[in-house]
């Protein structure tokens, strides 16, 4: 059995539709979606806000390259191009974590760099695992804690949006 925890993101075109066509696109591996949160662009700060949201998937037939396969499909489904890193995008999925997996290789870095300080992925993650620990890196809501308060604070929480 392999168990992924996958972080979407989209900032261009109809935002929160790319996030359903990625949860749609696991659905049949689904065990838990967080709700929408909406952040500040990070990296490259002169883009729309983004929407984000995560996804922990699982299924006895995927490793980490399938999981990393299948986000890419969805992406290119939704007509991603990748002009600028941390560029605007509609539609990103990160593979975060996939069990206790760690890989150096350069397409698919595992545990996914930058999670612990990214409220991005943090905050939505901690929803909906609260016991959930980053490999290596520790619980994710002791993560989350030691994010600053701003940071955390401009995670905002889509109150009426829904993946599902």
């Amino acid at each position: 059995m392999s168990r992924a925890v996958l972080s979407l993101g989209s900032n261009v075109g109809d935002r929160l539709e790319y996030l359903r066509l990625a949860a749609r696109g696991f659905s049949d591996v689904l065990v838990a979606a967080s709700a929408v949160y909406e952040t500040a662009p990070w990296g490259v700060t002169d883009q729309p806000d983004f929407l984000n949201a995560v996804l922990v998937v699982s299924s006895p037939e995927f490793d980490e390259w399938d999981w990393l396969r299948r986000g890419q499909r969805l992406e290119q489904e939704a007509e991603r191009t990748r002009e600028q890193r941390w560029g605007p995008r509609t539609l990103d999925v990160d593979v975060v974590t996939v069990d206790d997996v760690r890989s150096g290789d350069p397409e698919l870095l595992l545990p996914h760099p930058g999670t612990p300080e990214r409220a991005t992925v943090l905050v939505p993650w901690a929803e909906v695992e609260p016991e959930a620990v980053l490999p290596g890196r520790g619980r994710v809501s002791e993560l989350c804690g030691r994010l600053p308060d701003e940071e955390v604070a401009g995670v905002c929480r889509c109150r009426d949006l829904s993946l599902l």
